[in-house]
C-alpha cells in the first residue's frame, strides 16, 4: 500500500519520534508504515488521519496493480 506519510509528516515539522509520541506507537513502527513494509490497523489508521487532520484515502492508496 503507497502512502503519503512522510509529506503529511513533513507539512507539520513533525519528526518520526513526535509522530509516534503522538500515536502512542513505537519510531519503528513509523519507519515501516512511511517504508510500505506495514499497513496500519484499521484504528491505527484512523489515528494517523486525525492526526494530520485529513481523510485516511488522503493518507493511503492501494498499490497499483
Amino acid at each position: 500500500m503507497e502512502n503519503s506519510l512522510p509529506e503529511h509528516r513533513r507539512e507539520l515539522g513533525w519528526s518520526q519520534q513526535r509522530l509516534a509520541d503522538e500515536l502512542g506507537v513505537s519510531r519503528q513502527t513509523i519507519i515501516s508504515l512511511e517504508k510500505g513494509r506495514y499497513d496500519p490497523s484499521l484504528p491505527l489508521a484512523f489515528d494517523l488521519a486525525r492526526a494530520f487532520d485529513c481523510r485516511i484515502e488522503d493518507l493511503f492508496s492501494p498499490d497499483a496493480g
